[in-house]
């Protein structure tokens, strides 16, 4: 061999294995890599700016919010790993980090989006309980047990974004041969059987606990409402009073948490709906194109969640105008927000707390009941004036009367 062909042979051995390249215009390929970065630095940024927030602040640092925490980290963990490379692989056209790197891009992919949805079905599954089940929920979530839980997500996330390593599907390139995924064009029983399992238990199923969720604590909402209107208790039973008003807090935060988890369902959507159409058999008539914008939509939902914070949480808005005085003006926020958080703020143990002291109070109304009985009875043997009796005796109505009242609330 002459020096040229040897130096043609030496770079070729040094190189990766080449993959294949789509012939699309350049402008394509470079507009998808200005996008991806564009989304990788905001998701990296403000998933950033969500965890400092919430790890600083004490007043955000309950067992409910180490669940967003989690969502913080997968979203800011999928936005280094995966924008990046994409947009490296984007400027030269086609995937250059060899196919090592494919699988290790598409398991980082797969793993902290899995994370995400299991996450938010948890939210959802805590604000649940938090809502229609106060007191069945006593002690369910402490800050260790919501550590627990999300080690076992974790767990679930990394068990199903193994097996392509192990011959059950694959990690292959994908769309414009810019990124990775795993192979769901495949048409083969394995792939079929992966994809569609995968479906089944990272989407469909976490979909339905959410859609249940959300529709049972609508119902619990409503049923509230219309004991308010039914008897009178806003403004006749101060006990019920507070106990609804902080149910309408928890429903705040649950309405925070549904905002989150639509705009994370909407951006994997399209991923999903290409997916299940080459799962169908239908592959064929899936562009490059067609493959390659659902998935920078998917990747686009590590951005949704610290905008809905910074625009709907008074707290973390007070919380990063506090640590990150910088940002204070483009938040705009003001000692207006410190004490509508302070109202806004709400916990299990306060929901707890209201159910337990009706209960206590009940109780007490109770025993206030048998020693008024009682000190009735010993009336009869004492002489006393009439008009003192009519006065016990109208008392003793009163308070029957406001008893009657706490057991309809309840």
């Amino acid at each position: 061999l002459n020096l040229p062909e040897r130096n043609t042979l030496t770079q070729m051995q040094d190189v990766p294995r080449a993959f294949p390249t789509v012939d699309v215009p350049d402008h394509a390929h470079y507009t998808i890599g200005v996008v991806i970065l564009i989304v990788g630095i905001t998701g990296t940024l403000g998933n950033f700016l969500v965890f400092y927030a919430f790890c600083r602040s004490r007043s955000l640092q309950t067992p409910a919010n180490i669940l967003i925490i989690n969502l913080a980290i997968s979203d800011f963990l999928m936005s280094i790993t995966q924008s990046p490379v994409f947009f490296t692989s984007s400027l030269y056209k086609h995937w250059i980090f060899g196919e090592k790197g494919c699988e290790l891009y598409a398991f980082c992919g797969a793993l902290f989006g899995i994370t995400s949805m299991i996450t938010l079905m948890v939210i959802a599954l805590d604000r649940y309980f938090v809502i229609t089940k106060p007191l069945a929920s006593v002690g369910v979530t402490s800050k260790k047990k919501a550590l627990i839980i999300l080690v076992g997500v974790w767990l679930y996330s990394l068990a199903w974004s193994l097996p392509p390593f192990f011959g059950w599907s694959a990690y292959v390139p994908e769309g414009l041969l810019t990124s990775c995924s795993w192979d769901y064009m495949t048409f083969t029983p394995s792939v079929r059987a992966y994809t569609m399992l995968l479906f089944c238990f990272v989407f469909f199923i976490p979909l339905i606990a959410i859609i249940y969720s959300y529709v049972s604590i609508f119902e619990a909402i409503k049923k509230a409402n219309k004991s308010i209107q039914t008897f009178g208790c806003k403004r006749g039973n101060r006990e019920f009073q507070k106990q609804y008003q902080r149910m309408k807090n928890e429903w705040k935060m649950a309405k925070i948490a549904l905002i989150v988890i639509l705009f994370f369902v909407i951006s994997w959507s399209p991923y999903s709906v290409v997916a299940l159409v080459a799962f169908a058999g239908y592959s064929h008539v899936l562009t490059p194109f067609m493959n390659s914008i659902p998935a920078v939509i998917a990747k686009a939902s590590v951005i949704h969640n610290p905008i809905i914070y910074a625009i709907t949480h008074p707290k973390y808005r007070r919380a990063i105008a506090t640590y990150v005085p910088c940002l204070g003006p483009l938040l705009r926020a003001s000692p207006k927000d410190s004490r509508s958080s302070s109202s806004y703020h709400s916990s299990r143990r306060a929901t707890v707390t209201s159910q337990s002291s009706e209960t206590s109070g009940l109780q007490k109304g109770k025993r206030r009941l048998s020693s008024l009985s009682d000190s009735e009875s010993v009336r009869e043997t004492l002489p006393i004036h009439p008009s003192s009796y009519r006065k016990v005796e109208g008392q003793s109505k009163i308070k029957d009367r406001r008893l009657s009242v706490k057991a309809e609330c309840r």
